[in-house]
Formats: structure tokens, sequence, C-alpha cells
């Protein structure tokens, strides 16, 4: 059943923006503090959070990028990284003088969530990441064995360039478990207990992060936002509401 309000919901205003030279295009909507949306790798924001958008968009002031080669955003000739995302978005965050604000990632935009929060925490105020891993062990061993035997050592194509990044990334420098650490902003970790990302690797992260809650569904795989938005809609807007420093 749609959302009471989403029917009154206006819809996505598109911009773009040349952020290192190369075009970053982002969608906005909406009112209210501003919450940026990070998507999963080769999607886009408005995919990745179709079964959020209208409800976050009620009262927050949505701010969706669409990361180089995926979505709306051309791609580059250069390899495709975790830090070169990372280093986008914080600059275009700092284009729109934005500053302190709730971020929502999935899979890779929950990496790009949590390396941002790492090396930038005057932006990040709160996250809520979903489907994340640190280091590529992190993935299932035969998903992991899959994409390394198919390979190309010179990745070309967007999907060519993903599947390098899956199999090469997150490398040391860019996350680890003492960088998690320093994670001083409240985290609300989303995982599938049929998660592509194992169940232990998960508890790793969580235990990691100093202000962290879990939320594991049960019967659910690597789609939480799109497959279990009726379960954790209300879990996240509980989460985005709650005052900081409020009791649990």
């Amino acid at each position: 059943m749609p959302h009471a309000g989403a029917a009154n919901s206006a819809p996505a205003e598109w911009h773009a923006v040349s952020i290192h030279g190369h075009r970053i295009n982002y969608a906005t909507r909406g009112d209210g503090p501003t919450l940026v949306l990070l998507h999963g790798g080769g999607d886009s924001g408005e995919h990745s959070f179709a079964r959020q958008l209208d409800i976050l968009s009620e009262r927050h002031h949505l701010v969706a990028p669409d990361q180089v080669g995926q979505g709306r955003t051309p791609d580059i000739a250069s390899a495709l990284t975790y830090t070169g995302m990372m280093d986008d978005t914080a600059a275009l965050l700092k284009r729109l003088r934005l500053k302190h604000v709730d971020v929502v990632g999935f899979s890779d935009g929950g990496i790009l969530a949590l390396m941002l929060a790492i090396r930038h925490p005057e932006l990040v105020r709160r996250l809520v990441v979903s489907g994340v891993n640190i280091a590529p062990d992190g993935l299932n061993a035969d998903d992991l064995e899959e994409l390394r035997a198919t390979q190309n050592p010179k990745p070309r194509t967007i999907d060519e360039k993903l599947a390098h990044l899956w199999a090469t990334s997150p490398t040391e420098t860019e996350l680890s478990v003492a960088m998690l650490a320093k994670i001083s902003q409240p985290v609300l970790l989303i995982s599938g207990d049929r998660d592509a990302i194992t169940l232990e690797h998960t508890l790793k992260i969580f235990h990691a992060l100093p202000d962290a809650e879990l939320c594991v569904l049960p019967g659910t795989d690597h789609a939480t936002f799109s497959g279990r938005a009726e379960w954790l809609n209300p879990i996240i807007n509980a989460f985005l509401e709650r005052s900081l420093g409020s009791p649990r």
C-alpha cells in the first residue's frame, strides 16, 4: 500500500555539477534537514531507494548523487575506486555548502558513507548503512571466488570496473577496523541474514564502531532497502528522528 503522503510528493529535481573535472548528476527532493542517499554499485539513488524516497522526502531534503559511470552520471576513463567516489561525494557536499548531514548508504554507498565519516567527520552527523564490507573477504566465499575468476586485467566497461572494484576493494588504506574505531557518529548498521556480506564480517564491523545499532533482517538477502521496506522504513525513520544524545 502506498504511504499516505506519497501522492502529494513532488518529483525529484535533477542537477549537474563539475567535480574534479568530470560531471556528477544528482537529484534533490523534499524539504527539511538534509539527508544524503548513496546508492549501491551499478545502480542509482532513484532505484536503490525507490521504496524510501516518498517517505523520507516528507521530512527531509534529499540529495542523491549518481557516482561516475552509474545512474545518470557518465563514466570516466580512469578506474573506479571507493576513494575517488568518496572524494567526489565530499566535494559535492562542500560545493552545496552542506555539513553535519545524515547519510543513508546501501552496499557500495554504505562503504562510501563510512569512509566519508572517517575522512570528513564535519560533514556527517549520523549514518544508516546496509550490506557493507571493509575488505573483499567480507563477501561470501563463492561470490568472491567467482568475481576473481572473471576479472578483466584491463577493465574498460562500467561492469568490468565494478567487478574489479568488488574483487579488490575496499583496500586496507581505505577501510579497516582501526579506522572504524574513529567514527564517533551514531551508526545504524543493517544486514540481511542471507546477505552477500557474511554475518561474521558484519558483526566485526558492528563491534568496531563506538556508537552503533545492529539490525539483522530475517529471511533477507542483500536487497534490504527494496525487499524489506515495510520493516526498514519505520526503523530508519525512528533512528533519524531520534534526538542526538537522547535515551535509547
